[in-house]
């Protein structure tokens, strides 16, 4: 047994280092991107009398928490006839699929749910009146990734008040 002391353990261990170096590579590299900012449109289907379709526009940014959870903020505006709406929400976005080897796949389904305020104003011949009710909204789709931070995708959610929502979303990722 050869005994081990201080110069010859930091030689064997510069020596390793300097062998295994070329090895390594940077963990920046291998990280999935943090933030992703996002765009929607599409259509809202509220159950009335029938089927009201309104359209819809908005966005929303995301940033991860973990490689296939991530959390943030999303805002839309609804158009309809004599109304429109305003919602508000933060939303927990989780990926089914995590990233290989550090990078986002090509394509990703994913789940998404999140909780907030929708506002309705309403135009009559007499004034608008607005209010305000709680929200949230729970789904899931797939986001396909374009060059090396785009990507698009579709969705499909339902929430309160209670509609159904289908959107077509595009986005970066940086």
């Amino acid at each position: 047994m050869v005994p081990w002391n201080r110069r010859g353990l930091a030689i064997s261990l510069l020596t390793l280092t300097a062998l295994a170096a070329p090895l390594a590579t940077p963990v920046a590299a291998q990280t999935a991107q943090n933030v992703a900012v996002e765009f929607a449109a599409g259509g809202l289907f509220f159950p009335d009398d029938g089927v009201v379709t309104e359209g819809f526009l908005g966005g929303a940014g995301r940033f991860h928490v973990s490689p296939r959870v991530s959390i943030g903020p999303e805002i839309a505006f609804v158009s309809g006839e004599h109304h429109s709406h305003f919602m508000l929400t933060g939303n927990v976005t989780f990926d089914f699929l995590g990233p290989v080897n550090g990078r986002p796949r090509t394509v990703t389904p994913f789940a998404v749910v999140g909780g907030g305020i929708f506002q309705t104003r309403e135009d009559f011949p007499t004034g608008s009146f607005t209010s305000a009710d709680p929200a949230f909204t729970a789904g899931a789709g797939v986001r396909v990734r374009f060059g090396r931070s785009g990507f698009a995708g579709v969705e499909t959610r339902f929430g309160w008040e209670l509609h159904i929502r289908l959107n077509g979303l595009v986005g970066v990722s940086f």
